[in-house]
């Protein structure tokens, strides 16, 4: 069977059950696994192709899921036996997978299939659509300004359309590497500008990916996560 018709889960799983299982050190730490996604890599041609989602999600996020996983164990490890400097140099390993792990979990789930309403605009009943539309006037201004700090990222991170929780408002902040949107910034939406979520399709053409993907944004896990942030 090939992999690009394996049934997926949903990456909410990710923070609620299934994909997280129990370690064996002390009982204390766990261990993370690929959620499963809510669509086949496929559907979500022609703006990301499934080669590129197969490879994405079986090859890169895999590795920080493993990176992850070997970090706290090895931390947990090095803390027992009283090992400073290897527990302190650990922490930018869990750092940096963990933020991979998390980063890509969101992506996932904040794309959709046109069938699936990817690239549909939320309820103008939504708090988060009457947000956006107060703020910025449209959604395409937002888009427009989140192009925009893509397009700044030099080398590798993210964008994300977040929830500023210390004054509700709807902001667009940038990320490196695999940074998260942290403090009071709660992601709405997360886009990867590593070269792995595109090159494959747009080569060098960065700023076409950037346009493409707004067909499969799932406006409506936004608003979601809008209402609970």
């Amino acid at each position: 069977m090939s992999l690009a018709r394996i049934p997926v889960r949903s990456a909410l799983n990710v923070s609620r059950n299934s994909s997280i299982a129990k370690m064996s050190i002390g009982g204390l730490r766990t261990k993370v696994s690929l959620p499963d996604l809510k669509w086949d890599f496929g559907a979500l041609e022609p703006y990301i192709s499934g080669q590129i989602n197969e490879l994405h999600y079986t090859k890169h996020h895999q590795t920080y899921v493993n990176g992850y996983n070997t970090a706290i164990e090895q931390h947990a490890e090095a803390k027992a036996a009283g090992d400073v400097k290897k527990t302190y140099e650990l922490q930018q390993h869990i750092k940096f997978h963990g933020g991979g792990y998390l980063n890509h979990c969101l992506f996932w789930d904040n794309l959709a299939p046109a069938k699936q309403g990817g690239g549909e605009l939320p309820s103008p009943d939504s708090e988060f659509y009457k947000k956006v539309i107060e703020q910025y006037g449209s959604f395409d201004n937002l888009i427009a300004l989140t192009n925009t700090k893509l397009a700044g990222i030099q080398g590798s991170g993210w964008a994300f359309i977040v929830k500023n929780s210390e004054n509700g408002a709807v902001e667009v902040i940038q990320t490196y590497n695999q940074d998260t949107a942290a403090g009071p910034y709660k992601p709405l939406v997360a886009i990867d500008a590593w070269e792995h979520a595109y090159y494959l399709q747009y080569k060098n053409v960065k700023a076409d990916y950037f346009k493409a993907i707004w067909n499969v944004i799932n406006w409506a896990e936004a608003s979601k996560r809008f209402s609970a942030a």
